[in-house]
């Protein structure tokens, strides 16, 4: 995926561009939510990643939970989609970011202690969640506490 954005990236400098992604709520058995700290910022979040060419947005949120966590994830149902957002990189990259979010739950794998993506994972209580990394995903766990289901913003 990294070349693909290499490539619009060549084509079009820094400029705005739309980037899709797709993630998941996960919880255990307690109802605690999985979270990741991620290795680009070290703050945490919700698992999720760019959506691929030639992927459906829930393809690429089991893939992308896979590659995070090592778990294997079936959807359940989808949470929200999340579009209203935009990031500037450190490089002056903008991108407005959509991301498809989706509950799921874990069928299989062993959760990994940690990888190139991943500084930690782990499981929290929705009362005790530490500040996450981007309003984006703070609005999804907003919604997900205010029992929201299929949010769209």
């Amino acid at each position: 995926m990294e070349d693909y954005i290499k490539y619009i990236r060549g084509k079009i400098g820094h400029n705005m561009i739309i980037l899709n992604y797709a993630g998941c709520i996960i919880s255990d058995e307690r109802n605690r939510l999985l979270l990741q700290k991620r290795s680009d910022c070290n703050n945490w979040g919700f698992l999720s990643g760019l959506v691929e060419l030639g992927e459906s947005v829930e393809e690429a949120a089991i893939r992308e939970i896979k590659e995070e966590s090592g778990l294997d994830v079936a959807i359940t149902s989808l949470y929200g989609v999340y579009s209203k957002y935009f990031a500037k990189y450190e490089n002056t990259d903008e991108a407005q970011t959509i991301v498809h979010v989706f509950k799921a739950k874990m069928i299989g794998g062993k959760l990994i202690e940690k990888n190139d993506e991943s500084v930690e994972l782990k499981f929290f209580d929705v009362n005790d969640i530490p500040p996450l990394f981007c309003k984006q995903h703070q609005d999804i766990l907003d919604d997900f506490r205010a029992r929201k289901q299929y949010v769209y913003r």
